[in-house]
């Protein structure tokens, strides 16, 4: 079989992956933003919401203390074996995106909250002298400044997305490694392992040259 031949079979997990990946951001990074609410709900809201602050603990707790893998397969194998619901095949993609955001969410809900916790008072009470409401102060004036201070941090998040994607596998789904395993056992070759290789290599590349260049354009709320 031929590089091109096996480049060509590793399209399809080359762009399973990009929507895994995609999808996982697109759904953890919001997420995490308000579990990060949650989590600093003693900041703004008081004893009241003292629950709220709890489960957020224990949900970052319990992301960042297990195992993504072992997430992935208590996503996908849950719905049977608690509740008897049939798995498909379909379920697959739902499943991974599903146990990627959660457990992305925790670690980017830390990252906000450390930025938004680094923010100096007087800028909030500089913002209540000048008329500004809460909302407005923290998405006008605090939240540029967070993201431009947790930027590196999510960044490194960001690349280790990349890479964890290939624990997909664990449940058959289909991605870049699964394809590679699955096209180097048939063909007794190591030349899939590379070329996956060298997908993830330049796909982080690429991420880290994206996120330098955000990093610079807001590099004025310095």
């Amino acid at each position: 079989m031929t590089i091109q031949n096996i480049i060509s079979q590793l399209g399809e997990g080359m762009l399973k992956t990009m929507i895994l990946f995609f999808s996982t951001l697109v759904i953890s990074l919001p997420l995490g933003l308000l579990i990060a609410f949650a989590r600093m709900s003693k900041l703004s809201i008081g004893k009241k919401f003292k629950p709220v602050r709890f489960l957020a603990q224990i949900y970052i707790s319990v992301m960042r203390g297990t195992p993504l893998m072992l997430q992935i397969m208590v996503v996908y194998f849950g719905p049977y074996y608690l509740f008897g619901v049939k798995i498909s095949a379909s379920y697959q993609i739902y499943a991974a995106i599903i146990a990627f955001a959660i457990n992305y969410a925790a670690y980017f809900a830390e990252i906000y909250r450390g930025g938004i916790e680094s923010m100096p008072q007087g800028q909030y009470e500089a913002a209540k002298i000048l008329g500004f409401t809460k909302a407005q102060t923290f998405f006008r004036i605090i939240l540029p400044q967070v993201m431009k201070r947790i930027l590196p941090s999510v960044t490194n998040e960001v690349i280790t997305l990349v890479k964890d994607t290939s624990l997909a596998f664990v449940i058959a789904y289909a991605e870049m490694f699964t394809m590679a395993k699955r096209i180097a056992a048939k063909e007794t070759s190591m030349i899939p392992f590379v070329a996956a290789g060298i997908f993830y290599y330049v796909f982080n590349l690429v991420v880290a040259v994206v996120m330098n260049r955000i990093e610079k354009k807001m590099s004025y709320y310095k």
